[in-house]
């Protein structure tokens, strides 16, 4: 019964005498409105704006070729994942491993920081950790800055080949990139269980 009592006691009240369809069509006789803007005016730009989608770690490990692994490296490293850029990380790699088998040791640029091989000859769990280490080492360690320039300016395969060269990653310096081969990389597969 209260709750019959309060609705009603909400409910808008209309007043004596007055017929509600009278008051509704007064209400909207004469009550148009309108917008008058000079011709002189004009409208503002209308903003187009565009969204990008980066490729995340799932997707290259997913796909799970040398040029993937690449750029989860640089994905790691926070470094543009650039033409220039993974162009070189492969050629790295195939200097050292070669591209036939690229995932050895689930270690493709032999790396010794965090695989248990100080000399580049240990190996990782997967090839996951190895980017993630591979990006790691090059961060972490202060002879290493000017390849991380080069990776961070993302323009030119042959300056960061050049800081490669000049860094002690190589005892060998790839002969001062004598030894160091330009051509296409071949895009391989590893297998699954490496990833």
């Amino acid at each position: 019964m209260f709750a019959i009592v309060a609705t009603l006691a909400l409910a808008p009240v209309t007043p004596a005498g007055v017929d509600m369809s009278v008051a509704e069509a007064g209400a909207s006789v004469g009550t148009a409105q309108t917008v008058t803007v000079a011709p002189d005016v004009t409208a503002p730009p209308v903003s187009h704006e565009s969204y990008t989608a980066a490729t995340g770690p799932e997707t290259l490990i997913a796909s799970g070729t040398n040029e993937d692994w690449a750029k989860l490296v640089l994905i790691y490293g926070d470094w543009p994942v650039t033409e220039q850029n993974v162009t070189v990380i492969l050629q790295w790699m195939r200097e050292e491993n070669g591209p036939d088998n690229w995932w050895n040791r689930n270690n493709p640029l032999n790396n010794g920081h965090g695989s248990g091989g100080g000399s580049g000859l240990g190996s990782y769990d997967s090839l996951d950790t190895a980017a993630f280490y591979a990006a790691d080492n090059l961060l972490k360690r202060s002879f290493y800055t000017a390849i991380v320039a080069a990776l961070e300016d993302g323009t030119s395969a042959a300056a960061v080949a050049q800081a490669i060269w000049a860094s002690p990653w190589a005892s060998s310096h790839y002969g001062n990139g004598a030894n160091w081969t330009t051509s296409p990389v071949p895009i391989i597969q590893a297998p699954p269980s490496a990833w």
